[in-house]
């Protein structure tokens, strides 16, 4: 496996940002885009929204996938109050579990798995949460379920992992087709975490700046 930069690495919070002003679109009003209910229980709807230009690229995607294949979104954006408790939560689970870890290793090993607030992808309406779908809406084998741990999954969660079936890797291996050639990243520690746009979209694809940065929604 390649080496992983990791969202905690100081190169991505050097990345500069850029801001377009682009606005946060939802989903739900505004796509065709098969969109799971888990988050509904945000009375705000905060999860349904995604930068405009983001939306227009995950439905180019969907043209790409084989016959009887959809993108399936679960979450977008996400406040950055929200993303700030998600961070602490697991750097708090991990502190209690490695107790002779650094805070330094707490937070690299957290970013792994959530994103450190001041440069997140999903506060700045950049990042998808997603997965592949039948035509019924049914959730395809992806090797893992959505956001498992690394903890959780001995590592399956990793998009590269090599301890999933040959389905599973298939159709990771759609879903990155179709999503790299709209021009999002994966994170390599997440299977169904795409971005476009931001710091480590950048960082990644050597753009000068990030497009969009941290945003409330109005």
């Amino acid at each position: 496996m390649t080496e992983i930069v990791l969202m905690s690495d100081p190169k991505v919070a050097a990345v500069p940002v850029q801001e377009c002003g682009e606005p946060l679109v939802d989903v739900r009003r505004d796509s065709p885009l098969l969109v799971d209910k888990r988050k509904w229980q945000d009375s705000a709807g905060a999860f349904a929204y995604l930068r405009a230009g983001v939306l227009d690229r995950l439905l180019k995607a969907q043209a790409h996938l084989p016959h009887g294949m959809r993108l399936l979104f679960v979450e977008g954006y996400r406040p950055l109050s929200l993303q700030r408790h998600y961070f602490d939560e697991y750097a708090g689970q991990l502190r209690a579990e490695y107790p002779e870890w650094t805070a330094e290793q707490v937070r690299s090993a957290a970013s792994r798995y959530v994103s450190p607030p001041e440069i997140a992808p999903h506060s700045a309406g950049a990042a998808v949460d997603l997965t592949l779908a039948d035509d019924d809406g049914h959730e395809l084998d992806m090797g893992t379920r959505m956001n498992a741990t690394p903890e959780e999954s001995a590592g399956a969660c990793y998009t590269q992992a090599d301890n999933i079936n040959d389905a599973a890797r298939s159709h990771r291996h759609i879903l990155s087709t179709a999503l790299t050639a709209v021009g999002l990243v994966n994170y390599p520690t997440e299977w169904w975490h795409w971005s476009y746009g931001d710091r480590y979209w950048a960082l990644e694809t050597g753009a000068a700046a990030a497009h969009y940065g941290p945003k409330e929604l109005d």
